[in-house]
């Protein structure tokens, strides 16, 4: 028999982190690691639109780092140290850093606000670069809330959210596509 996908044990609003404890659905750590399970769904999003193959290569590598997090992030921490959990490493940020490094090498100096869109592609990153974050947010909320993160995790996420930026300009500059300059009304 194939494995079931419902397991009907949320169905009153609980659910488990791994290592067994039980925790509201609305609990800050579930709606940060549903976050992440979200920007990891628009990153892929993202690799089915852009067609650089490089590109590809490294956003599922994010790919791959947004579900170490998610697991992190889904752990009770109390328990964390007796699981082999995927662990986050500063290769991972210095990844980040060093395609940021490049794509910018390659973009005319900003010189003005951009407003995300002129094409689906484009658009659909900078989505992505919100919710990234989001992700943000919430995990320093958890912060603040005296609730363990991994600080490698805020650090990776919030280069994740430089590396977006950039790679939306990126990709609109690769698509031939002018940037949107922001004009404020005077």
């Amino acid at each position: 028999m194939a494995f079931k996908i419902y397991t009907k044990t949320g169905d009153l609003g609980k659910t488990s982190l791994i290592g067994g404890t039980k925790v509201a659905k609305s609990h800050i750590r579930i709606e940060t690691y549903g976050t992440i399970d979200e920007l990891n769904s628009y990153i892929g999003l993202i690799s089915d639109h852009v067609t650089d193959i490089h590109t590809k290569v490294i956003l599922k590598e994010v790919q791959d780092r947004l579900f170490t997090i998610g697991s992190s992030l889904a752990c009770d921490p109390d328990k964390e140290p007796k699981m082999k959990i995927p662990d986050l490493k500063e290769k991972d940020i210095t990844l980040l850093e060093k395609e940021i490094d490049k794509m910018t090498d390659l973009l005319p100096a900003m010189k003005f606000f951009i407003l995300p869109g002129g094409h689906v592609s484009v658009s659909t990153i900078h989505i992505a670069r919100c919710v990234c974050r989001r992700c943000e947010r919430l995990c320093v909320n958890m912060q603040e809330h005296d609730l363990f993160v991994e600080p490698l995790v805020i650090k990776y996420i919030n280069r994740l959210s430089d590396y977006l930026f950039v790679l939306a300009r990126y990709t609109a500059h690769q698509l031939g596509i002018e940037e949107i300059p922001w004009k404020p009304r005077v």
